[in-house]
């Protein structure tokens, strides 16, 4: 079962890297304040998880230069399990202007919430 779990993934990421979508066309300024706004959140991933691949596709179509954060690195993966309280992926860990720290861990929940912040 890992093994076959291993190949798919593979497979997942060739075809995610051969039909890349393009990035939405911003002008400098405005993709200058994207920028600024997406340095607040933080992806919590696994590389070949499908959902976190949909999540990845998305950003890049919206031209956010979102920070990923392997989860299968033990600090990283402690960081999510302490803030966000589970061992789930994707999670985006979003930190608003007064310093409250959301996680978000649905693919569907965290792609809606990037579209409306940032389409």
């Amino acid at each position: 079962m890992k093994m076959i779990r291993w190949i798919l993934g593979r497979v997942i990421l060739l075809l995610n890297a051969l039909f890349s979508p393009k990035a939405m066309k911003r002008t400098q300024a405005e993709q200058q304040s994207v920028n600024l706004a997406v340095e607040q959140l933080h992806l919590y991933q696994f590389d070949a998880c499908p959902f976190c691949v949909k999540v990845r596709r998305q950003a890049k179509r919206l031209a956010l230069p979102l920070q990923t954060r392997d989860a299968k690195k033990p600090e990283f993966e402690q960081e999510l399990v302490n803030g966000g309280g589970k061992r789930k992926v994707p999670c985006l860990r979003i930190e608003k202007e007064d310093g409250q720290i959301e996680w978000m861990y649905e693919s569907n929940d965290i792609i809606r919430y990037l579209e409306q912040r940032f389409a």
